[in-house]
């Protein structure tokens, strides 16, 4: 893998995580080998993403960490994660999203990368419970960010109040009531964890409920999810697959569960993956 040297940092970490998860664990010589760099640029890796409880460091190498079904990792930790999949993934999904439409956009890194690529829809109304996605169109709004001008986009953003969890997210009563008043004509929805038998799922409670909200107020519901949270199952399911009406992934979910997914959905859309 001679072009791993120039990998940047965020991408060559999302590569020792997938190696990681793959094959159950890695000593850091196999790594250098794989990535063609330094000992220590490994090591400072596995360090970076063991504070992030991404993975669990061990005597020459590192191993997935257990699962647990409460633990919810904080945006940072999951925002330097799968980014060319999530970048695949919200390039796809915006194409979802008709002119002049009502979308909602829950937390998370993904819907916070869509939330860029919504940018170039116009007219937008967006509702979402997200402070990260409402501050890129809040941004967007200003001269001088990255050349875009003032008002690019036209969105309409409405935030909801609400109690914020690790991942950024505004949950609880206050964000419940506002949902419950509306009507969306697209639900973009980020998740936790995602399997046949427990649907969609998260480790946070007042966020499952929150979710539960987003998804009787919309019209259509698309799920934003990597191939990582594919059998991912957390403390609390919200959903089952039988409520979504499309899955935005990844060419890395394995083929032989998109079979099964598709059982359940009406439209699954692979991501980044050509079409022969």
């Amino acid at each position: 893998m001679s072009d791993n040297q120039n990998l940047l940092a965020g991408q060559r970490r999302a590569l020792i995580l997938d190696e990681v998860r793959r094959r159950g664990g890695i000593r850091v010589s196999e790594l250098t080998r794989m990535l063609q760099v330094s000992d220590m640029t490994v090591r400072r890796d596995l360090d970076v993403l063991a504070r992030q409880g991404a993975l669990e460091k061990v005597h020459g190498g590192a191993v997935p960490v257990a699962e647990r079904r409460t633990h919810e990792p904080g945006f940072e930790a999951k925002s330097s994660l799968e980014l060319s999949a999530k970048s695949a993934i919200a390039r796809a999904a915006a194409t979802l999203a008709t002119p002049g439409s009502a979308v909602a956009l829950s937390g998370g890194t993904t819907t916070f990368a869509l939330a860029h690529e919504l940018l170039e829809v116009p007219d937008l109304t967006v509702v979402t419970n997200s402070v990260r996605v409402a501050d890129v169109f809040h941004h967007a709004g200003q001269p001088g960010d990255g050349g875009r001008p003032a008002g690019a986009g036209g969105a309409t953003v409405v935030l909801t109040g609400g109690v914020r969890t690790p991942s950024d997210a505004l949950v609880g009563p206050v964000a419940d009531a506002a949902i419950a008043s509306l009507h969306f004509d697209v639900l973009f929805l980020g998740v936790h964890g995602i399997s046949v038998e427990a649907g969609l799922s998260t480790p946070n409670l007042a966020e499952a409920e929150t979710n539960r909200h987003f998804i009787r107020s919309a019209r259509r519901v698309v799920v934003v999810a990597d191939h990582t949270k594919w059998g991912t199952t957390g403390l609390s399911s919200f959903a089952t697959l039988d409520e979504v009406d499309t899955l935005v992934t990844d060419a890395g979910l394995p083929r032989a569960d998109r079979e099964g997914i598709a059982e359940h959905l009406a439209e699954l859309v692979i991501a980044g993956e050509s079409e022969d």
